[in-house]
């Protein structure tokens, strides 16, 4: 039974399918451990949705995400596990505290978009790296993007600990913190900025719709189908390769930007978070699929920000909530696995049948 001749229903019980998993295992472990399932449940929700501040906190992890994964859709797309893309956070990051430094007396107008502008081009860079060490030196994207992070996370950590050290400070783990005229403009009390959230918006929109309505989208398709295929037909296959690496670059670039301008306002060492490779978690979930990026993104947000009172109400470690992120992931991959196998069998079987009609 393909997707064309399944109903709606088994469509959304098969998307549902390993979150439901998901949370039986984890209901067990929680069970297994002396607490309730349904108490942790309600802490989650509380400790995402329980006040403005908390919302608002959940939206500034979404941002981040949903930009980042809309880029890793891309490389995706294309057949390339870009792991480089952590990397590209952190040298966006980089590119925008750079271009501060240079923009102390400027007007917030003029500095904020440029220091934006600074870490997509940097991120965009390193994600050429990465391409071109694949395209023309024939190094594993995932290699040669493990290799382009720790450079990148060295870079920081001489940056923070050397040029850019605070004056007067004994601290290696972060720069100097921007002026407030270099902040990006937040809702009052919070920490979520209207505009990063309109940025996240239009980046998860333009991807959807050039991947879904573009000969570049079809190109990509392609070319992670079958690279050799592709250029048989006449795509250009080394271009597009790199097209991914830049757009994905470009994102990576953009969170990075964002992180500094409005949410850390310095660089600090792990100012990516880990966001690099929760966005790979999250298009694993999407089957690739751009319209699921926006809530599968919320959905990791509400799980980061959520699980924080675990411990000070539950006396559960934090840690819950990456456990719950990475056993929806294996039960994604189980299922997948279990329907793959279902229709080769059903393949076999139609043509075993074929063969003996004949």
């Amino acid at each position: 039974m393909n997707e064309q001749t399944q109903s709606p229903a088994q469509r959304i019980l098969q998307a549902l399918a390993p979150v439901l998993i998901a949370l039986l295992f984890t209901a067990v472990i929680i069970i297994a451990v002396g607490q309730s399932p349904i108490d942790v449940f309600n802490t989650f929700v509380s400790g995402a949705f329980g006040s403005s501040s908390k919302i608002a906190d959940t939206f500034v992890i979404w941002v981040s995400l949903a930009i980042v994964s809309a880029g890793l859709l891309v490389t995706f797309r294309a057949g390339q596990w870009n792991i480089g893309v952590e990397g590209q956070v952190v040298m966006g990051a980089i590119g925008a505290v750079g271009m501060s430094r240079l923009l102390l007396e400027s007007p917030a107008i003029l500095a904020i978009p440029l220091m934006l502008i600074g870490g997509v081009i940097l991120g965009a860079v390193w994600g050429i790296l990465v391409g071109l060490l694949k395209i023309h030196g024939g190094v594993n994207e995932i290699f040669g993007g493990l290799a382009t992070n720790f450079v990148a996370s060295g870079l920081t950590i001489y940056l923070v600990a050397g040029p850019w050290k605070p004056e007067g400070s004994s601290s290696v783990s972060t720069s100097e913190l921007l002026p407030r005229t270099l902040w990006l403009p937040t809702l009052e009390g919070l920490r979520v900025s209207v505009y990063s959230i309109i940025l996240a918006i239009l980046v998860v929109i333009a991807i959807y719709l050039a991947l879904r309505g573009t000969i570049w989208g079809l190109q990509l398709k392609a070319v992670g189908r079958n690279l050799r295929g592709a250029a048989m037909l006449g795509v250009p296959t080394n271009r597009i390769l790199m097209s991914a690496y830049i757009v994905c670059g470009l994102c990576a670039g953009l969170v990075g930007g964002l992180l500094v301008t409005g949410v850390r306002h310095q660089l600090v060492t792990n100012i990516s978070s880990g966001y690099g490779f929760l966005g790979i978690l999250i298009v694993l979930l999407t089957g690739f699929r751009g319209a699921l990026i926006a809530p599968i993104a919320f959905f990791f947000a509400v799980l980061g920000i959520g699980s924080v009172p675990l411990q000070l109400r539950l006396g559960l470690d934090s840690a819950l909530g990456g456990v719950l992120q990475g056993v929806i992931v294996l039960s994604f991959e189980l299922v997948q696995g279990w329907r793959q196998r279902v229709q080769e069998r059903r393949g076999l079987e139609t043509a075993v049948a074929t063969e003996g009609g004949d």
